[in-house]
């Protein structure tokens, strides 16, 4: 679904943030992408949303060479992809069914189509109750589920979660996993950045370790163990 083939990434011809990066994910699966600040993550990210496009090598997505997609045609191929942001980003004026309603108004779906989908994914989310909710009126775990539900509407093949538990306590944390697992077992791909080895040790997904740019460990579900040994 989703191949990396010896793709590098350097900014201004200084930095190279990702280096010769082989990666396949298939259809369907849950990957932690892991690793220290300044590890390549965020650019890795970056260069599957399309933000950025690689200094070398080929990203496909589903067959497509994403680096051939033309800057008009950018932002239909993003829609095949939900992502969820660390610091939630919902619009403080609107109410939670405005928010997730949004998403599909973008898209120009119909009043009755987003009549029917909306209370549907906050239901499955647990929010039927907060619908007319504004975001400053809810929890950060609250507003996290918002931001999941407004990522899924669409019905993306992948969501990409960066850090979606950075800002939230353990147990707030538990929750926005279990809904990102639920999303996952329905066939959604799930790619999560994330510093939480807490997280990664208990869900035993896969796990792409970066470490300077460079992928160090790819370990398949139910692997995971710790941190490697520095050399």
């Amino acid at each position: 679904m989703i191949e990396f083939n010896n793709v590098s990434k350097t900014y201004k011809k200084e930095f190279t943030a990702v280096k010769n990066i082989n990666l396949k994910i298939d259809k369907g699966e849950f990957i932690f992408i892991v690793g220290k600040s300044g590890a390549g993550k965020s650019t890795l990210i970056k260069l599957l949303l399309r933000e950025i496009s690689p200094s070398e090598g080929i990203i496909n997505y589903n067959g497509l060479d994403i680096n051939k997609i033309r800057k008009r045609s950018v932002a239909e191929y993003r829609r095949k992809i939900g992502f969820v942001f660390q610091d939630y980003r919902l619009l403080p004026k609107m109410t939670v069914y405005e928010n997730v309603a949004f998403a599909m108004e973008m898209i120009c779906c119909s009043a009755k189509s987003i009549r029917r989908e909306v209370p549907l994914v906050l239901s499955m989310v647990g929010l039927s109750d907060k619908a007319k909710y504004y975001p400053d009126e809810l929890s950060g775990g609250e507003q996290q589920r918002v931001a999941i539900a407004r990522a899924v509407i669409n019905k993306p093949e992948t969501i990409i979660a960066d850090e979606p538990t950075g800002n939230l306590d353990p147990e707030t944390s538990k929750e926005i996993m279990k809904i990102l697992t639920e999303i996952n077992k329905r066939g959604t791909t799930v790619i999560m950045a994330t510093h939480d080895r807490e997280i990664v040790t208990r869900y035993q997904k896969r796990v792409i370790e970066l470490k300077h740019g460079v992928i160090i460990r790819d370990i398949k579900a139910g692997g995971y163990t710790d941190e490697p040994k520095e050399n």
